[in-house]
């Protein structure tokens, strides 16, 4: 049902020459409240303590640590070193956690921050200067000129009042307003030309409008709700990871179970087998993972910042690799948020200007049209209407419109009001005086001669396909003037100059980063508060609207239905005349298809479905402060095709955390695998928790931290994005991990009964850890690509060679100095040892460097 909305909030009597009383004004604060925004509640510290030590994988190492005291105090050896390190791992990952999570959102900051300038309203019959929070429904706000409007209102009295309101519609041409006009609910924001909302600006005039809503309740507010509202989902490599720490506490359960069942079996000490337990839970848990994801994503950042994309939260570079869907906003993203002359038309001439044609030959119709406008120059920026800018800055430079200006002295005018949709200035010239007229087409074509009607109403038709905003100009000699011109004097018996045709156009760039984007299989979308007619042209032009796409109007949407809508929105590349809400509407429908979407904007009508989104992107130039802080990533240079580099920048960052998974649980699987053989076969472990905190914390860790900076692939972005659903062992990980755990087992167990066979089981085991450690190390070269590892440079990424040598001296001096020997539990090695550890450590590499040259040569 449509509303009018003259049903709002302001109190009928209100006497409009003096405006509230003092009485009114308290009773209007006490019924309606203060003009403020509500401000969320902070997250406290221990909660985030809490959330980051509640991580599966966080549990099992406490557990581990706890076993590992009990089980040192009870035998009275004084040997904590085991439990204080693990300890230490889970505090260092905690702290880690919390520092990634950044600090908490301050949308609402800064939406608040708005209050803290004044405004001027009418109050016991006297103009008054107070806070915008002090303003209640109700009061009487007188409107200038470049004043930010404060408060949601109804017009009362306007003279020639244009309000520019593209942060909260998108629509970035400014709007004449009209007191008489009567909105009714189903009027977009922008087409409801009574009212003036709580955050545009005046850019044209005066007026006086009665306050209808403050606070919450106005539709800033509204925005500000809805961001206080929306729940920042898990991105795709949080679920991943918390996928697989749920696996790997399935696998340590079950092992340990194993391990003390067979134990129990043996008749071995129930201390022992604790002991036992707590090595598993230490090899389950890859304790370097989330440090290694974690400088992951901030060199991504690094790089990322270096193409002018500033990441606000870390996990935001990985999904963005994984972005299927682009929804951008138009204004100041894809277009240029400045209107400019597109094309002219010159009647006389009857010939059609295109914009680079202007830069060499400028038309009477261009110059006269220039001439009647009020644009100045107080500093360093033009000041005046959108469209009236386009037309000087049409002319090259400011300078050229002075001279316009001093050639042709402006003596009179009538100004541009919501009735006459025209405006004319008087020019003194040598013989006389000329007059210039500017306005809407149709108002104006029945004042030219009827023989250039047709021909006339040809190119605005052309102009008008093109999404052009068409303006006529004409001029009329005068001999002389009286006093005080009329319409009808100066404004009869016009010439038509032409028709000039405006736009807000696209960035240069736009087009080639959308034909990026769509060869990397993403999506791109275009969600704009602008009408459809003019949102199409631009989409159709930068090749987001193709022959198989429609465009859809906010009107149309609201009365689709959540079940419609979630059928037929991969069918729509183009919504526009949308609100804030319908824009978490669709982005939330794209995301219950299991896209991951990636939703850019400026402007504080965006800022709800940028924190809804699964990753937002704001413009750092023309964007909100609002819009900024409620994305992840904001771009410094307002470049859509930086996202495309950033997309870039993701997958690759991706496929480095893939090798990552790859390269640590490897080792990880493959020691419960060594450990539960061993114990099946009565050797005991071969493996205590302090020998596998050092693998996975050095002859890991090390090389894995320099994983993280292995170049991209220069094919990365002709693949299709991954699936958020697509597990992080998808595409044959599994089995390359599967192929390695064996692989690096077999020969440790061969060291274990070496030394057995031997009569030595310490010299085994002593074996079994440099074999699996240099095993491990090693590795790190069979992953870093698909063919072999002395085709991909050492130079590309000098730092993991320099880690792995690391990692190998230092497993090896842990095994050779008597202090560590005494503490990790080493015997020294024989040089027969020796040589059997390093030919069984090579085992693996041998294996996969057949493996991909039979794949090569296939």
């Amino acid at each position: 049902m449509t509303e009018n909305l003259s049903k709002d909030q302001s109190p009928s009597n209100v006497d409009i020459n003096n405006g509230l009383t003092a009485a009114q004004v308290q009773t209007a604060r006490e019924q309606y409240g203060q003009n403020v925004f509500k401000e969320a509640a902070k997250e406290p510290l221990w909660v985030k303590i809490k959330r980051s030590l509640s991580d599966v994988a966080t549990i099992i190492l406490i557990i581990a640590a706890v076993i590992s005291l009990i089980t040192s105090i009870m035998q009275g050896n004084g040997h904590y070193f085991e439990s204080v390190l693990i300890i230490a791992i889970v505090i260092i990952n905690s702290v880690l956690s919390i520092y990634q999570e950044g600090r908490a959102e301050a949308a609402l900051d800064s939406l608040k921050s708005l209050e803290l300038a004044e405004a001027t309203v009418k109050r016991d019959g006297q103009i008054k200067t107070i806070p915008i929070a002090d303003i209640v429904v109700g009061d009487l706000m007188i409107l200038e000129n470049g004043k930010r409007i404060s408060a949601d209102a109804r017009l009362l009295e306007t003279t020639e009042l244009r309000v520019e309101e593209s942060a909260l519609t998108g629509e970035s041409d400014a709007i004449e307003k009209d007191e008489d006009f009567e909105s009714t609910s189903e009027d977009a924001l922008g087409d409801r030309l009574d009212r003036v909302y709580r955050g545009t600006a005046v850019v044209n005039g005066r007026g006086i409008a009665q306050v209808t809503a403050v606070g919450m309740d106005t539709e800033m507010g509204k925005i500000a709700g809805l961001l206080g509202d929306q729940q920042r989902e898990q991105t795709p490599l949080q679920m991943r990871l918390a996928q697989l720490g749920k696996r790997l506490s399935v696998i340590a359960i079950i092992a340990a179970l194993v391990v003390i069942g067979l134990g129990m079996l043996n008749g071995e000490p129930l201390l022992t087998l604790f002991m036992t337990a707590v090595s598993l839970a230490v090899a389950v848990v890859p304790e370097t993972l989330m440090i290694i994801v974690t400088i992951t994503l901030a060199l991504g950042v690094q790089k990322m910042a270096h193409r002018h994309a500033i990441v606000r939260r870390l996990p935001a570079v990985e999904t963005l690799g994984s972005a299927t869907v682009i929804a951008s906003d138009k204004t100041g993203t894809l277009t240029q948020n400045k209107m400019t002359v597109r094309r002219v038309w010159d009647a006389q001439k009857n010939e059609i200007f295109d914009h680079e044609a202007l830069e060499n030959d400028l038309p009477d119709v261009l110059k006269f049209g220039a001439l009647s406008t009020n644009v100045t120059k107080p500093g360093e920026e033009v000041v005046g209407l959108p469209t009236e800018i386009a037309m000087v800055n049409a002319l090259g430079d400011y300078p050229e419109y002075e001279k316009l200006q001093a050639a042709y002295p402006k003596v009179f005018e009538i100004p541009f009001n919501s009735t006459r949709k025209r405006m004319t200035t008087v020019h003194k010239v040598s013989d006389g005086y000329l007059a210039v007229t500017k306005g809407a087409f149709d108002v104006l074509l029945p004042k030219f001669p009827e023989n250039m009607h047709h021909l006339a109403t040809d190119v605005n038709e052309r102009f008008g396909s093109k999404a052009l905003r068409v303006i006529a100009v004409g001029a009329v000699k005068l001999a002389s003037i009286s006093e005080e011109p009329t319409e009808e004097e100066v404004e009869s018996n016009m010439k038509l100059l032409g028709l000039v045709g405006i736009i807000d156009p696209p960035r240069p760039e736009s087009a080639e980063a959308v034909a990026e984007a769509r060869a990397a299989g993403i999506k791109p979308v275009m969600i704009t508060g602008d009408h459809v007619v003019t949102a199409s042209a631009i989409a159709r032009e930068i090749g987001i609207l193709g022959d198989d796409d429609r465009a859809l109007s906010g009107a149309e949407l609201h009365k689709m239905s959540d079940e419609e809508l979630d059928n037929n929105v991969e069918h729509y590349a183009v919504y526009a005349r949308v609100t804030p809400e319908d824009k978490i509407r669709i982005v939330k429908s794209w995301q219950k298809r299991g896209d991951v979407v990636a939703m850019t904007g400026d402007g504080v009508n965006d800022a709800p479905a940028l924190r809804s989104a699964d990753v937002g992107i704001a413009m750092g130039e023309t964007g909100t402060d609002v819009a900024r802080e409620a994305s992840a990533i904001v771009l410094t240079d307002d470049n859509f095709a930086t996202i495309v580099h950033a997309v870039e920048t993701g997958r690759g960052i991706y496929g480095n955390i893939r090798k990552t998974v790859n390269f640590l649980m490897s080792a990880n699987m493959s020691e419960i695998v060594i450990i539960v053989a061993a114990m099946l076969f009565g050797w005991g472990s071969p493996l205590i928790a302090t020998q596998l905190l050092f693998i996975n914390l050095v002859a890991d860790g090390l090389p894995g931290f320099a994983l993280s900076r292995e170049p991209v692939h220069d094919n990365v972005m002709n693949q299709k994005p991954v699936s958020p659903k697509a597990s992080i062992f998808a595409n044959g990980l599994a089995g390359k991990i599967i192929a390695n755990v064996v692989l690096f087992a077999i020969p440790t167990l061969i060291a274990q009964w070496y030394g057995i066979h031997t009569g030595n089981p310490e010299l085994g085991n002593t074996m079994a850890f440099v074999v699996l450690s240099l095993t491990s190390i090693l590795h790190v070269f069979n992953i870093r690509s698909e063919e072999s590892m002395f085709k991909v440079k050492f130079s590309a990424n000098p730092m993991l060679v320099m880690m792995a040598a690391l990692a190998a001296l230092l497993t090896i001096l842990l095994v050779v100095i008597p202090v560590t020997q005494t503490l990790f539990s080493f015997v020294p090695l024989t040089g027969m040892a020796w040589l059997i550890t390093i030919v069984l450590s090579l085992v693996p590499n041998i294996y996969w460097e057949i493996v991909k040259a039979f794949k090569t040569n296939k």
